[in-house]
């Protein structure tokens, strides 16, 4: 059973209160984390209502923990060796795919702020492998830092090579672009205002060009075209490798490719154009650009949304120790178990499925080895 990695897990409880195996209480989690429990709460109480279920496989030799020793446990475990048993678990599900789009992208916890003990709420780094449909790793900000500081350390801690990196404008850094080019990997980073010289420099070559309506070789396009319940979108791409002019780019390792997408967003007859550009590794080719620019936002969809509204994340208030960014890792272990199965429906209903049909629910438990098994 993969779950055994979590065994690995340093016990950071006092050995007098041990009346429950770490490695169990952690598989007790995840399944109920996977069967719809969104508290350490509705975790003991599927745990009780499952007992002679989890027997099949489980020791259990004083019966389910009470939530306080769920929260008590999740609390101390080390969010450090918690995420290097994720991604150790991770590097054995994932198919490595040549020019695979990982995005990287912040989320903050809303409810898991406590004002009594002046503790803010936390903000989790995640990273999205949109090929493979898997949570990568995540990693929480510092207290007083934000994510230009923990986007780097993420990425040190991922394979990334042969990967597009696509990160919006708080992690367009030279730093970060550098360490992107370090892991073998290419970047694909949007560019805003804050960036000064370089923003200025990119926006008036492309706005030139458009005066011009973009008549140079030197320039590449493409575009799509969406349609549903009344509202269109044309998204257009232009790249161009041709740089040599623009003096804010010399610090920047690897690039070599500047970008500009133009939305076209009409609803109801009414229609709004923006404008969004960036700088990237790639060489110069606009579908590509297009393709990682396109699913750069299916963290957002995918990953973001699935948490807020199929595990009801921003509702969470578990506050105490490291116990936010350990449930915040189980959802995420939750959730990649749940994409890795195939049945034809939403995470939600995956999860409501897993609580009423325990068959379903050792199904999904089982798919990440029987992914294993194919590998």
């Amino acid at each position: 059973m993969v779950l055994d990695i979590f065994e690995k897990i340093k016990d950071p409880r006092v050995n007098r209160r041990k009346r429950h195996i770490l490695s169990e209480i952690i598989v007790l989690a995840i399944c109920g984390v996977v069967a719809g429990s969104d508290d350490w709460v509705g975790i003991e109480e599927f745990g009780i209502d499952r007992h002679d279920w989890f027997k099949q496989f489980l020791s259990l030799p004083n019966g389910i923990p009470s939530h306080d020793t769920f929260g008590r446990v999740f609390s101390l475990i080390s969010p450090t060796e918690f995420e290097a048993c994720f991604l150790e678990w991770i590097s054995l599900l994932r198919f490595k795919i040549p020019g695979e789009i990982v995005a990287i992208d912040g989320k903050n916890l809303r409810r898991s702020h406590d004002e009594k003990s002046g503790k803010s709420a936390i903000h989790m780094v995640s990273a999205w492998a949109s090929e493979n449909a898997l949570i990568l790793g995540q990693l929480k900000t510092d207290a007083k830092s934000n994510e230009i500081t923990a986007i780097p350390q993420l990425i040190e801690l991922l394979d990334l090579s042969g990967c597009i990196v696509t990160i919006d404008a708080m992690g367009c850094q030279k730093d970060i672009a550098s360490l992107i080019i370090d892991k073998q990997a290419d970047y694909v980073l949007s560019l805003k205002a804050n960036h000064g010289n370089l923003f200025d420099e990119v926006q008036q070559f492309f706005l030139e060009k458009l005066a011009n309506n973009f008549q140079e070789s030197s320039l590449f396009y493409c575009q799509t075209l969406t349609k549903n319940h009344g509202r269109s979108e044309v998204r257009r791409y232009w790249v161009t490798d041709q740089i040599s002019e623009l003096n804010s780019t010399a610090p920047w390792k690897n690039l070599n490719l500047i970008g500009m997408v133009e939305s076209q967003r009409t609803v109801r007859e009414e229609t709004v154009i923006e404008r969004r550009f960036f700088i990237s590794s790639l060489e110069n080719n606009v579908q590509l650009f297009a393709k990682a620019v396109r699913q750069h936002w299916g963290i957002e969809n995918s990953v973001h949304w699935v948490l807020d509204i199929g595990f009801r994340e921003d509702e969470s208030r578990i506050r105490t120790g490291h116990a936010p960014e350990n449930m915040a890792v189980l959802r995420h272990i939750a959730l990649n178990l749940l994409r890795s199965d195939n049945t034809p429906l939403g995470i939600k209903n995956k999860r409501l499925k897993a609580a009423r049909n325990l068959d379903y629910l050792a199904h999904v438990l089982r798919g990440e080895m029987e992914k294993l098994d194919e590998s």
